[in-house]
């Protein structure tokens, strides 16, 4: 689970490279189902589970069990998130045990920040999470987790970035702007946000590297709600190590997902004001209150309780309802 409660569905199950997600337990895992936002959960990592707080817990920030390219880009992803908009965004108010909570057996741990759009302004709000969770093998499944979500005062795209990796040279990227108006219908939306943004060069980047081959998910509704520019990929460094993949993440990803969200940011938060109607802001609505439901009821719903238990996803997903 990138347990980011992203709103951008995604199943984690790989026809391609069905060694790359093994069990925590006795379950398979499978890529998060809700995504978009990316987000995610993963599957079976215990019995029962309970929340252990300790004044030593780690911080959303502290990303403590993402690789070292991993951990610098999302922090500094995410810290020219919080300077470019601090006047746009509320403090994240969720409780210390959503922030943060573990397992019992401490084998699975979880963290979540959320942070509201202010009444002025394009945005509904922001999510983060990261998620680690112990193999039976010796190894780990780590899922970190970034996403924004705009309110219906704009039609401007959403954002999702996320990195699912359960070994040392194999992992998927999740890097979109996912589109909120049918591409066909709005040609202008395509040309604006696609086309002229030239969003489709940073995909071809990646796509010329030979350690990275596109992920496809089985699910066609999933499918569906990503971009023609998304890049959904993963990125295997088997036949030439772990340091490969850490040079690929710091030399192209890097580069790449700060690029895409530098083209966020200008177009679709600090842009210029887009003109949105009394109906279509009634259909915006509509829309983006599905894809929350519809990641809460497959992400958390479904999959958090078969890692922490019954008690904590009522906790957590009572606090997730409320907010959002």
């Amino acid at each position: 689970m990138a347990l980011i409660i992203s709103h951008f569905p995604l199943s984690l199950t790989s026809k391609t490279s069905p060694s790359s997600f093994t069990p925590c337990n006795s379950s398979s895992i499978s890529l998060p189902k809700s995504r978009f936002p990316t987000s995610t959960v993963s599957r079976y990592c215990g019995a029962s589970t309970v929340s252990q707080m300790d004044s030593g817990r780690p911080r959303f920030m502290d990303f403590p069990y993402a690789s070292p390219p991993i951990k610098d880009l999302m922090i500094d992803l995410i810290s020219t998130v919080e300077s470019s908009l601090d006047s746009l965004l509320l403090p994240c108010t969720l409780p210390q045990d959503v922030q943060y909570f573990q397992n019992q057996s401490g084998t699975a741990h979880a963290s979540l920040l959320l942070r509201s759009g202010s009444p002025s302004s394009t945005i509904d709000f922001i999510l983060g999470s990261w998620l680690h969770c112990e193999l039976p093998t010796g190894g780990a499944l780590n899922i970190t987790s970034f996403s924004s979500y705009m309110n219906n005062s704009t039609d401007a795209p959403h954002l999702v970035i996320e990195f699912i990796q359960s070994s040392p040279t194999s992992l998927v990227l999740i890097l979109d702007l996912p589109p909120r108006k049918d591409l066909i219908l709005h040609p202008e939306y395509l040309k604006t946000f696609y086309e002229d943004s030239e969003l489709e060069k940073q995909r071809q980047v990646l796509d010329k590297i030979p350690e990275v081959q596109p992920y496809v998910s089985p699910s066609l509704y999933i499918r569906s709600v990503f971009s023609p520019t998304a890049i959904v990929v993963k990125v295997d460094t088997s036949e030439s190590g772990g340091d490969k993949l850490e040079e690929i993440l710091r030399d192209e990803v890097s580069n790449v997902a700060k690029q895409v969200l530098g083209i966020w940011l200008e177009l679709c938060v600090l842009g210029g004001k887009r003109d949105v109607g009394d109906d279509e802001k009634v259909w915006l609505k509509k829309r983006d209150s599905l894809f929350k439901s519809k990641s809460i009821e497959t992400d958390i719903g479904s999959t958090l309780p078969r890692m922490f238990g019954q008690e904590i996803t009522d906790r957590v997903l009572g606090v997730l309802q409320a907010s959002l």
